[in-house]
């Protein structure tokens, strides 16, 4: 029996360069990616279209005829849910920040050579998935919340007692539900009901220590 493979990653790359294009989709596809390409914004949003949940990461030039690639990714960044990266042949202080200042997950300079391309492509692609990981957090988090109002409730008494943000709190609720094989709800149900417990627990004790 064949071992498993993982369905390779799908790559977006846009430049207006088609040899250079030819030359980065030759890297990644030797390093297990999957490709496809586009030399301009109008065919990289036409790409996107057809194929958005596929794409794990574009790649964008910043500097194309008629619509840049500042402009494609504020297109991406409002419209869709791809994560993106810039290639530029400037490599000064401003063009980085702006390319910060669109939402991009990486930066990478001409001219291009595997050696940097792969690590920096790397370290992109991570922190792509773990913005879409925050983001299914609060999502599955925002339904949660709207389900029950126990899950809310139990979810501020963590944030409290643990000194933690609310997606950390939620996270830990749910992979405790998870790991008991209970709803999260229901697990959220018991902790209220404890903490409710305790805190009538606390009204007796010092009603008694008030009486002596």
């Amino acid at each position: 029996m064949s071992a498993y493979l993982p369905p390779r990653r799908l790559i977006l790359l846009v430049d207006d360069d088609p040899l250079l294009l030819d030359y980065l989709k030759t890297v990644l596809d030797h390093s297990g990616y999957e490709t496809m390409t586009a030399e301009s914004a109008a065919e990289a949003l036409q790409r996107v279209a057809e194929r958005e949940a596929d794409i794990a990461l574009a790649l964008l030039d910043i500097s194309m005829p008629g619509m840049s690639g500042l402009d494609l990714a504020r297109r991406l960044k409002e419209h869709t849910s791809v994560a993106f990266m810039f290639l530029s042949s400037v490599d000064d202080a401003e063009t980085a920040r702006q390319a910060a200042s669109h939402g991009a997950v990486g930066f990478v300079v001409k001219p291009v050579d595997a050696a940097r391309l792969l690590p920096a492509f790397e370290s992109a692609l991570a922190r792509a998935d773990e913005i879409r990981r925050l983001r299914r957090t609060e999502a599955n988090l925002n339904a949660a919340l709207a389900a029950g109002r126990e899950t809310s409730l139990a979810v501020g008494l963590l944030m409290a007692r643990y000194q933690t943000d609310r997606n950390t709190a939620f996270e830990v609720l749910r992979d405790h539900a998870r790991s008991s094989r209970r709803k999260v709800n229901e697990v959220a149900e018991q902790l209220v009901a404890a903490e409710e417990l305790l805190n009538s627990l606390h009204g007796a004790f010092a009603g008694r220590l008030k009486a002596k």
